[in-house]
């Protein structure tokens, strides 16, 4: 393998290849390799949000978080239909997320569910066509960052503008990585297998529904930052009850850990290097390979911009209850869901 194919690797990859090192000297080698993709990717990842806060306005730069996103992951994720439909299904979903999350902000919480619920149906019946390739952790994610930072005016359109860029960057790389790979599916397919009784269709309708739900009620309530409840309930709704309950479990406790983590770095590190706190949670996150570790270091980034804005103790209170309150309604959500479609299948079949 060469330097370069191994830089390729992720995370599991790089640390298996640690792992399997023979030597003390082969070892070092290969965590060499790893520290330097994880300085590169940091780096990168840092120069191309800065560069599109200077382009589309400083008020635009979760548009170059969700660019930056959507380039790294469809790189290499695919759709598993025609890669030529694929790319077309990607300019859709860019048209979507830009769209569809300006209109439902605009709207009271209801009628901004409905329009979510909407718009994620067509990403998730469209684009999260296989749960094992977590494109839900990349297109609903995208969709909601663009929600809980929304923007008017001169600013709108100026995203408007940063997000036509990323959709043509993002398609462009898609379609020069996946335009040799044949898949004998087409978009009419992913419609026709929809099944309410099948796994799959009922996580995808989890997904759909239970998200808006959640962000519905936590803006009902009042809550700042509403999306917050959503990430977290997206993040936990899996197909298998067993591994979402697994994941419940994890987001609490990895939020915990992560609060309080923060807060120490909080009183410990000179205020002029506080907004450095979330790059050192992208780090982190970088390392991590188990979904509790990533989850205590995404703490790091959300809880460095919310306290600029509530201060230490009123964000510390909203990470808490937001992700507590999403986590949990997502599980019990589910439960109901499935015990709910079961009934039917019962009856159905009777």
């Amino acid at each position: 393998m060469t330097f370069y194919q191994e830089l390729q690797l992720n995370q599991s990859g790089s640390k298996e290849l640690i792992r399997q090192s023979k030597t003390t000297k082969e070892k070092l080698y290969h965590l060499m390799v790893y520290l330097i993709k994880i300085a590169i990717t940091v780096g990168f990842c840092f120069f191309f949000v800065t560069l599109y806060s200077i382009l589309f306005g400083n008020d635009n730069s979760i548009v170059g978080v969700v660019v930056l996103l959507c380039i790294m992951v469809f790189r290499q994720a695919h759709f598993e239909i025609h890669a030529g439909q694929s790319t077309v299904l990607l300019a859709l979903f860019f048209i979507n997320m830009t769209v569809c999350s300006h209109l439902a902000n605009k709207l009271s919480p209801v009628a901004g569910m409905i329009v979510n619920i909407v718009a994620l149906a067509v990403l998730i019946f469209l684009g999260c066509h296989n749960p094992s390739m977590f494109n839900q952790s990349t297109l609903v994610l995208s969709y909601l960052l663009l929600y809980g930072y929304d923007v008017t005016g001169k600013s709108y359109l100026m995203r408007l503008t940063g997000m036509a860029v990323g959709a043509v960057l993002t398609c462009i790389v898609f379609y020069r990585n996946h335009k040799h790979r044949n898949y004998d599916k087409h978009v009419k397919h992913l419609l026709q297998e929809f099944d309410l009784f099948s796994t799959r269709t009922k996580w995808q309708l989890c997904q759909i529904i239970c998200v808006p739900v959640v962000i519905c009620i936590a803006e009902l309530c009042d809550m700042p930052r509403a999306m917050w409840a959503g990430i977290a309930a997206m993040s936990v709704i899996l197909p298998l009850m067993e591994d979402m309950q697994y994941r419940v479990r994890k987001r609490i406790i990895g939020n915990v850990a992560g609060v309080l983590c923060f807060t120490v770095l909080y009183f410990f590190l000179p205020s002029p290097i506080y907004a450095f706190i979330g790059v050192i949670g992208g780090i982190g996150v970088g390392f991590s390979t188990q979904y509790g570790w990533q989850a205590v270091f995404n703490t790091f980034g959300a809880l460095a911009i919310a306290t600029e804005l509530y201060g230490l103790k009123g964000a510390v209170s909203l990470r808490l209850i937001q992700n507590v309150f999403g986590v949990v309604f997502a599980l019990l959500f589910c439960i109901i869901f499935h015990w709910f479609v079961s009934k039917i299948n019962v009856k159905e079949t009777l």
